[in-house]
């Protein structure tokens, strides 16, 4: 029994949700409750506006330890720097080439990776949503089945359905003493250093231009996040970078 409730405890700890720009502090402290709820306790928000406030700690309701231990960052690669998978939410279609999958798919994802990874579930703007920028630090995005005629959610409520979802799959793992986890994943900042790494090769190559030519990376981007690399398949690509560098100079 022991090993089930480290294993539980585990979980929990390397699940993290992250708020991106909350606009109304109260949200905040609503969705921190949320979260406690179902036993995930490790938020991170960017540039929340108006955090900390009274607002934030009394729409709490207890869960204000989430708020006095949340990390703060000015970008999302601030806050998902050691995750090696991240999954953002959306409200709406896009048109970028990034897999889009149901929360209780999200959920079972986040729960078997948490087991040896740090992970992440990323929630945008209440009003806006994600914007690219944030969308290609994505894995893979989720969207919740609410009605094409009235879509929008509550920030603490959408947190409060994948929360419980991640609860339901982490009950499930509980008794799962052999999990199959990769443990080579990539984490996010040593993805964003190889970006930059590749960025700069194909500039001083002169096949890209320092301004201009976003939609090349990021489409590259999107590529190898859907990859899913591997550490030692990264570190021969940089060995190559550094090679082919050398020869450009």
């Amino acid at each position: 029994m022991a090993c089930f409730i480290t294993l539980h405890k585990m979980m929990s700890e390397n699940i993290r949700f992250v708020l991106m720009g909350t606009t109304h502090s109260g949200n905040i402290g609503a969705a921190a409750r949320a979260m406690k709820t179902m036993g995930i306790n490790d938020l991170a928000m960017v540039k929340p506006e108006g955090f900390p406030s009274a607002e934030a700690t009394s729409r709490a309701s207890g869960a204000d330890d989430l708020l006095f231990n949340a990390e703060i960052g000015q970008t999302i690669d601030d806050v998902i720097n050691e995750c090696t998978l991240v999954i953002g939410t959306t409200a709406r279609k896009r048109h970028l080439d990034i897999p889009v999958i149901d929360a209780r798919q999200a959920a079972e994802m986040l729960v078997n990776e948490s087991k040896i990874n740090k992970v992440a579930l990323v929630f945008g703007k209440e009003r806006y949503g994600m914007t690219n920028e944030e969308v290609e630090r994505c894995q893979y995005l989720v969207r919740l089945p609410t009605v094409e005629s009235f879509s929008s959610l509550n920030l603490a409520a959408a947190v409060q359905v994948l929360a419980y979802e991640c609860r339901m799959a982490e009950m499930s793992h509980i008794s799962d003493e052999s999990p199959h986890v990769d443990d080579d994943y990539v984490d996010a900042g040593k993805m964003e250093s190889f970006y930059q790494h590749y960025f700069s090769v194909m500039e001083k190559a002169l096949y890209l231009r320092k301004e201009g030519h976003g939609s090349i990376k990021t489409k590259i981007r999107i590529m190898y996040n859907r990859m899913r690399p591997k550490k030692h398949e990264i570190d021969i690509l940089r060995g190559f970078l550094s090679k082919l560098e050398k020869k450009i100079k």
